[in-house]
């Protein structure tokens, strides 16, 4: 069947979706490679030797790269526009989500409506057809029934990527390949070497959102308005210089001396533009409610009443946490932790594991 079917690989210009692409070629797929334009210079970042993201000035330096693994493939590359796509649905909602106080992910939200979404939309519309589409992301996809997850978690356990890519849905996932689920990202570039591939197999790598690394160039001046760090009881410590600075769990960058206690953001009330500040043990939570609930098994799944294995953010290493409310028509989800667990921040992903497949997600809109 794979000699009959078409698949679009995203090239991002590193080695994962390079070695992707070789080896859904090698299969007998007929193999496309489309990368999306997201850059379109509206906003002003500086360009930072060495530095490399996802958004910024250098755009055009990996789509250079992944034209050249095209080249090397023989296969057709696309350039698919989707700037205002990415302006409205990440850069805006990023925007709001910290005017308000809260903490977004802006790559779980480019997956869930761009790489997966808008991109193979734009793609289409100019006439590129294609059966599948595949993309250089550690993780692992088995459909089977209703009541067990079909997103797992990679091989590489260290490279597993599915936290990222917990927001999309069974059919956004339906005509999804991961070709490198299964591997070893030391035997991916062990390959790339193999075939000849060293400059790829040796170039750095960087998830940065924000190819400066700087989150500051996306807000206005007007974002910048100072406002009262004050502290769990509500005395007035210090003045902040906007609360799209500050995130919660935030210790560095405060400028608050002379307390008994290292001092941690805490909370961030946008309405009267304060950033609450407290010690550790105030952020600690064992209760996380979340909104927008993605569902990955049937609401009736008996492994919806077991413990599960709860991610509060990324790099968080995960915590055995129940089920306490769950209003599908709602969409919203609720857990209880063993132990109590530290900084659950508004807007950050829930992500909801049993047995390495992804049950559920959700935005965080409380902890306590």
């Amino acid at each position: 069947m794979s000699q009959k079917k078409r698949v679009a690989v995203g090239l991002s210009g590193g080695v994962d979706s390079a070695l992707s692409a070789y080896l859904l070629k090698k299969q007998g797929y007929e193999v496309i490679g489309m990368t999306m334009a997201t850059w379109d210079g509206s906003v002003k970042m500086p360009v930072v030797e060495g530095r490399e993201g996802c958004y910024g000035p250098s755009e055009d330096k990996n789509i250079e790269e992944a034209k050249l693994v095209a080249e090397r493939l023989g296969i057709p590359h696309y350039v698919v526009p989707v700037a205002e796509d990415y302006k409205r649905e990440v850069l805006d909602y990023f925007r709001a989500e910290y005017r308000a106080g809260r903490t977004p992910n802006p790559c779980v939200r480019c997956n869930q409506n761009i790489k997966f979404g808008a991109l193979q939309h734009a793609a289409r519309k100019l006439g590129i057809d294609f059966d599948y589409f595949a993309t250089g992301h550690y993780a692992r996809l088995d459909f089977k029934n209703p009541d067990v997850p079909f997103l797992y978690e990679a091989l590489d356990e260290h490279k597993d990527q599915t936290y990222f890519l917990s927001r999309l849905s069974a059919e956004q996932l339906s005509t999804v390949i991961f070709p490198l689920g299964g591997m070893q990202k030391a035997d991916v570039k062990a390959l790339a070497k193999e075939i000849g591939w060293d400059d790829f197999a040796t170039k750095r790598e960087s998830q940065d959102f924000i190819e400066c690394g700087d989150y500051s160039v996306l807000f206005d001046e007007s974002d910048n308005v100072p406002g009262d760090f004050i502290d769990v009881n509500g005395k007035v410590l210090g003045k902040h210089k906007g609360i799209v600075h500050y995130t919660i769990g935030q210790r560095k960058g405060l400028n608050i001396g002379g307390q008994a206690e290292p001092l941690y953001v805490v909370a961030i009330d946008a309405h009267h533009n304060q950033v609450i500040l407290g010690p550790r043990n105030a952020l600690s939570c064992t209760e996380v409610s979340a909104v927008d609930l993605n569902l990955m098994v049937s609401e009736t799944s008996p492994l919806l009443r077991q413990p599960l294995t709860a991610h509060i953010r990324l790099g968080h290493k995960g915590a055995v946490a129940r089920i306490t409310s769950l209003d599908t028509a709602a969409g919203t989800i609720s857990v209880q932790f063993d132990e109590p667990q530290f900084a659950s921040a508004p807007g950050q992903v829930l992500v909801l594991y049993a047995d390495k497949g992804v049950v559920a997600s959700g935005i965080i809109s409380s902890g306590t």
